[in-house]
């Protein structure tokens, strides 16, 4: 057997300490690692620091030696240059003049011609030497000769000594003289370092090499150079951490042969501080680099602030679960008692509630380990080791007869112990005996139902004709009298009669006596008969409804009509006793690929539906319904609904959302049918101009059209000119000529006028028959128009008016298209009234006509309303004037 690890609490407890010791030492170490790599880096960087000014000093020794024995020493054996040229800025401060800028030089004190030319030497040298450097440079020259000061820089030497930095130039060169001449009194120290210093001015830090040079019989020479390292020290090592002092390890005798043990660092912790040394080679100071302990733990924790941070993670959730496993996991043998003594009682009421009789039975020891009180009382009449071997032939099932009563028991093995045999006795005469009860109530429940299957039929065909015929009545009385009572009782009984028919339809249903009727028909039909039958409604309610058909007009499809039009009313009622403002949308279209898979979307701006009107999709009545006062919806549409489309292999998915609306979309197999070929359209050669500011309404009756074979034009898209034969528009305002108002109140259509109708767009029939009644119309006016004309036209062209008529007319319908497309409104009433006086003088009162409309839209400043009488008066002349030619 593999051996398991004791879960008790005193191996969870040593678990964790071990799980906490080995998570503080990795922590220990990475802590460790983490510093020893920090003072690796900084004992590096001070390693290349050192040799980086040692390098700088070297430099600085070999041009104080080339300043000292060439360049002074030869302007001293020298003729001076006379060329040379010094401006006195103050008492004894001299600046010399230069043409090389990259220095310049002041000379302190009384001075000689020889002194001049010297400074000019050495300033030349330096312009050489740092000629391609960028920090500060200085270098001070105490001459011994004539105990004058030389101080050559790279700083503006003249502005500042002459302008703002006077004063900081004499304290550093008062400081740099006291300094050197301490060091000419030394004796014993020819070479000497000062400590790094800062300017204040420049933020610049740097140290001096003072050098003296003993000449007998007259005052030693000092040489000095303030060497920057703000170049040399790395950004992230900060200036004021930087120290130099004299090396205390070594001696003046200390030789530089050893470079290895010269350029070495040291580390070493002076309180609060911790000490970062390196030894400049060939001299006898020491760079000394301080980093507070405070600022090397601050750095460190950021440097391992996520390690940290997981490593806390770790030992909180160790110490977490220590603490859930004592409490839970690792109770007391006292708990495990009681919960060993509760299961057990738990699984004896479990045997003793059990309808069979249980019974299990150690052989090895004779004993019952396990029974309830039916295999109690038949364990007497039971001879066990008997009923084991007939068991054994018969696949561990038999029938014994006991007290007359027949019991089947059966037999089991355990797999654990080979002697323990478990018995279950179940009593079958009781079980015949609730078979046959049970045949009986589900016989009894089949009648129940077919009773109310046929009384919910009989109930449903004797109240649907009184209920159809006060229906009639009512819709009759409601069209002679406009009572508001009558209508809310045309309501009611109208809402009784679909509930009535929605019940015996369900009812066939759920009887399976109904089945599809297919049948080719058309849909725009079917919708334009839906929108009919809602519109009473929907002019009660203030609510708008858009019909927009994507398929053809004439397409015909293959399927149950009646079933899809119960679908639809029954959803268009119940939208529209949730919505109480906005409007409905019913939109029908298919897919490219499934030409065959009609979709129809119904969408209302509703209060939506709430989840227990959702749960009547599954069941009928399972919640409650709204309500509003015209009535309230009926509980079982939904379930009637989504029955009707399952039984055309269809779906219906209802998705609501509150304060939003309702969507239901209805998925239908309807077939296309195949049509022969298309005659003539009805509107063939019919242009209508559609000004219609609803883009919803635009796109329907567009389509409409263009199915009919009419060609649609908008005001945007009409070229100037172009003539139409219809106005289709949706504004009042805007009616003018031949043409159709579009409204979605409207029953269906009737005239306004003699040349305006007002129609309901969304029934295709009304529409197509106002249209065709406009254009019989329009066509038995044109035919009285030119017989008119004609008669108006014989005077013109026989008084002798006719040259003066082309002369004036066609110029001034040339100058309305200009003055319109200008929008000069009072060129082009002044130009409209000359016209009307040519029309009246010439009794020509078709034209004199246009000209006074044209007038009247001038006023109100209706361009669209301009350009289509403009156009009219231009066909008219045009007419005219094919007449005059012939």
């Amino acid at each position: 057997m593999p051996y398991k690890f004791p879960l008790t609490s005193g191996n969870v407890t040593r678990f964790f300490v071990v799980f906490n010791l080995v998570l503080f030492l990795a922590l220990g170490a990475m802590v460790h690692n983490s510093v020893n790599a920090w003072m690796t880096e900084k004992r590096y960087a001070m390693t290349d620091l050192a040799r980086a000014m040692q390098k700088r000093i070297d430099a600085s020794r070999f041009a104080t030696w080339q300043i000292y024995e060439n360049l002074a020493t030869s302007a001293a054996g020298s003729s001076p240059n006379s060329n040379l040229q010094e401006t006195r800025l103050r008492p004894d401060v001299y600046y010399l003049e230069k043409t090389r800028r990259k220095t310049e030089a002041l000379i302190f004190g009384s001075h000689d011609s020889s002194t001049l030319d010297m400074t000019m030497r050495m300033s030349n040298y330096l312009d050489t030497l740092w000629g391609a450097e960028n920090p500060t440079w200085s270098m001070y020259f105490l001459n011994g000769q004539d105990n004058s000061l030389i101080m050559i820089s790279t700083l503006p030497l003249k502005d500042m000594a002459t302008r703002y930095k006077e004063s900081a130039i004499n304290t550093l060169v008062d400081s740099r003289r006291a300094e050197m001449l301490q060091q000419a009194n030394a004796l014993d120290e020819r070479e000497s370092f000062s400590p790094l210093r800062h300017f204040a001015w420049q933020n610049d830090h740097y140290f001096t090499l003072r050098t003296t040079f003993n000449q007998p019989g007259h005052l030693a020479t000092v040489v000095a150079f303030d060497l920057p390292v703000n170049d040399l020290i790395p950004r992230n090592m900060p200036l004021e951490n930087f120290q130099l002092r004299q090396d205390a390890t070594q001696t003046s005798t200390t030789t530089t042969s050893d470079d290895t043990s010269s350029e070495s660092t040291h580390v070493a912790l002076v309180n609060p501080n911790l000490e970062i040394a390196a030894s400049l080679p060939s001299t006898s100071l020491q760079l000394v680099y301080r980093v507070p302990l405070t600022s090397l733990a601050l750095d460190t924790l950021h440097n391992l602030m996520w390690p940290l941070l997981i490593n806390l993670v770790l030992f909180l959730l160790s110490i977490a679960g220590i603490t859930l496993l004592r409490q839970q996991s690792l109770r007391p043998n006292e708990n495990q008692s009681a919960e060993l003594d509760s299961l057990r009682m738990l699984n004896e009421e479990i045997v003793a509630s059990l309808p069979v009789g249980l019974l299990v039975y150690d052989f090895a020891t004779n004993r019952t380990l396990l029974s309830n009180k039916i295999a109690e009382h038949l364990l007497p009449h039971l001879n066990l080791q008997k009923i084991i071997n007939m068991s054994d032939q018969h696949q561990g099932v038999l029938q014994a007869t006991i007290n007359n009563e027949v019991y089947e028991i059966r037999h089991a093995r355990s797999v654990l112990s080979p002697h323990t045999q478990l018995f279950m006795m179940r009593d079958q005469d009781r079980e015949l005996l609730v078979n046959k009860k049970l045949q009986k109530a589900q016989q009894v429940l089949d009648r129940n139902h077919q009773m109310r299957q046929q009384l919910m039929h009989n109930l449903g065909h004797a109240l649907n004709r009184p209920l159809q015929s006060m229906v009639k009545q009512l819709v009759q009385l409601s069209q002679r009298d406009d009572d508001e009572s009558v209508l809310d009782l045309l309501d009611e009984s109208q809402g009784l009669a679909r509930l009535v028919d929605d019940i015996v339809l369900l009812n066939r249903l759920e009887a399976h006596d109904w089945s599809p009727d297919a049948s080719v028909f058309n849909l725009q039909d079917m919708l334009d008969e839906i929108a009919l039958e809602s519109l009473p409604l929907l002019r009660r309610k203030g609510l708008a409804l858009v019909v927009n058909n994507h398929l053809a007009n004439d397409e015909m499809r293959f399927g149950d009509r009646r079933a899809l039009r119960k679908v639809l009313t029954t959803l268009m009622h119940y939208s529209l006793t949730t919505t109480r403002w906005g409007k409905i949308s019913l939109e029908i279209k298919t897919s490219e690929d499934k030409p065959n898979q009609v979709l129809l979307q119904l969408v209302d701006t509703g209060s939506g539906l709430s989840v227990d009107e959702l749960a009547n999709v599954d069941f009928p009545y399972l919640g409650d319904t709204t309500q509003d006062r015209f009535g309230q919806a009926s509980g079982m549409a939904f379930f009637l609904c989504k029955q009707l489309c399952k039984q055309m292999g269809g779906q219906l998915e209802i998705i609501a959302k509150p304060d939003i609306g309702t969507r239901y979309n209805i998925q239908l197999p309807l077939a296309l049918e195949q049509q022969g070929e298309q005659e003539e359209k009805l509107l063939e050669g019919v242009t209508a101009l559609v000004d219609i500011a609803v883009e919803d309404v635009h796109k329907i009756v567009c389509r409409h059209l263009e199915n009919w074979g009419a060609k649609c034009l908008t005001s945007d898209e009409r070229l100037t000119g172009q003539d139409h034969d219809v106005l289709v528009t949706d504004d009042p305002a805007r009616l003018n000529g031949w043409a159709l108002l579009l409204a979605g109140d409207e029953m269906g259509h009737h005239a306004l006028n003699e040349q305006q109708f007002r129609v309901n767009f969304n029934l295709s029939n009304a529409l197509l028959d106002a249209l065709l009644a406009l254009i019989e119309k329009q066509l038995s006016h044109d035919l009285l128009e030119e017989s008119r004309e004609d008669e108006e036209a014989t005077p013109l062209m026989s008084g002798g008016y006719f040259q003066l008529f082309t002369e004036t007319v066609p110029p001034d319908v040339k100058r309305l298209y200009t003055e319109a497309t200008e929008k000069d409104y009072p060129s082009l009433a002044q130009t409209a009234h000359r016209l009307k006086g040519v029309f009246a003088m010439l009794n020509l009162g078709s034209g004199k006509q246009l000209c006074e409309a044209l007038e009247q839209h001038i006023k109100v400043c209706d361009d669209l309303t301009i350009k289509n009488t403009t156009s009219e008066i231009d066909a008219y002349v045009s007419q005219l004037l094919q007449q005059g030619n012939q």
